[in-house]
């Protein structure tokens, strides 16, 4: 608040002082602006219907599961775990999109997606996405 102190006693006039109100304000304009499309990025990625492809086979979208038991499946088949390298080599060599998706199982630890993922990025995915939640 300022205050004029002036010749007289009785002439004390209180007016708020508005300068740090109206810099807060701009600095938390600035901070939601920057901030508002880093939550557009946030959004769950949806996985579109497969779709018929005449280079990649049945499907253009590759699903790595990890089912409850730490198995892995990629678009449902079966793959052994020293397997999965090779198995995703074979897949995505051929591919200009180096995309795919995991699906990890509700009871999974963070380590076990983490590992895949390294296995994933090793074999040469570019973008690596997640499934929305059922």
């Amino acid at each position: 608040m300022g205050m004029s102190v002036g010749g007289g006693g009785s002439n004390i006039s209180a007016e708020p002082n508005v300068i740090p109100m109206i810099d807060i304000m701009l600095v938390l304009l600035i901070i939601f602006m920057i901030s508002q499309p880093l939550t557009r990025m946030a959004i769950d990625v949806q996985v579109p219907p497969p779709v018929a492809n005449q280079n990649s086979g049945p499907s253009t979208q590759i699903v790595l599961e990890i089912a409850a038991d730490g198995s892995y499946s990629i678009n449902g088949q079966p793959v052994p775990k020293d397997q999965l390298d090779t198995q995703i080599h074979a897949i995505f060599d051929n591919r200009p999109a180096k995309l795919l998706f995991f699906k990890p199982a509700p009871n999974r630890i963070y380590q076990e997606v983490i590992e895949a993922m390294d296995v994933a990025r090793g074999a040469g995915i570019q973008v690596i996405g997640f499934t929305p939640k059922a």
